[in-house]
């Protein structure tokens, strides 16, 4: 195991991790504008999945994605176990809390926000003090922040 990946979990394990503990595991990545655009290098936002302990059931997965500095998503779901694709299940997951009102917050803070309960927070930039962008009701957000249109 490289050092890199010494506190990521299986998707199984992270389930595992979460009934036991009663604590979050995540996993994120990142989007890079279109997906069919080779030339794209920043960033643009990310998808963040969210395994939490549930109300009735041991565990649910949260989904959420959309661009960074913007108040608006793309996605902010529950995935259906029996619908959880087979590229999440093959992510790593990385052990930390969440609390339900972080999952409010843009994207860029929610990632700040799960890494620095993991303790792997220490090279992120305070994303708490940029500026808010709002979206509005008719904003339409392209299809790869959600990345859910691809084949399992």
């Amino acid at each position: 195991m490289t050092e890199t990946n010494e506190n990521r979990l299986s998707f199984d394990d992270a389930v595992a991790f979460v009934e036991q503990n009663k604590r979050a595991a995540f996993a994120a990545m990142p989007v890079f504008g279109d997906d069919d655009d080779d030339t794209a290098e920043a960033a643009e936002g990310a998808r963040v999945f969210i395994l939490m302990p549930g109300e009735d059931e041991g565990w649910i997965l949260r989904f959420i994605a959309g661009p960074f500095f913007a108040s608006g998503f793309a996605a902010h779901d529950i995935i259906p176990a029996d619908e959880i694709p087979d590229r999440v299940r093959e992510l790593l997951f990385m052990p930390t809390r969440c609390e339900e009102d972080w999952l409010d917050d843009q994207i860029q803070v929610l990632l700040a926000k799960l890494t620095q309960a993991a303790g792997i927070g220490g090279q992120m930039p305070d994303y708490t003090a940029q500026p808010v962008k709002g979206a509005s009701s008719e904003a339409v957000f392209p299809v790869s922040f959600i990345g859910l249109d691809k084949p399992h």
